[in-house]
């Protein structure tokens, strides 16, 4: 290695290197995880205070909850699955009791 190597700035576009998502999303390879992506949801400050207080409470009582991306992905897994009942869904029928 060079002088000029050592001083050289990072090249961020790379292919080499951490990956930001598997590094943010704690799974050592793309082989033992599906892939994850960032995604941009607008939620009221008010939904978001209580998921935030629910995660605190729930790694202070030791639940095995790594993360609130973790925690975000149960719950919306969850939240499919009953969409996925239809009529029997309940989302459907707290949406249908809002119009």
């Amino acid at each position: 290695m060079t002088a000029s190597d050592q001083n050289k700035s990072p090249d961020f576009f790379e292919d080499h290197g951490l990956d930001p998502v598997t590094t943010a999303t704690r799974y050592p390879s793309a082989a033992s995880a599906p892939p994850k992506r960032k995604a941009g949801f607008y939620l009221s400050e008010k939904l978001l205070d209580r998921f935030n207080r629910h995660f605190h409470q729930m790694k202070l009582a030791g639940a095995p909850v790594e993360n609130k991306s973790a925690l975000l992905e149960l719950a919306l897994t969850f939240a499919l699955e009953d969409l996925e009942r239809g009529d029997q869904s309940k989302l459907l029928r707290s949406l249908n009791t809002r119009s």
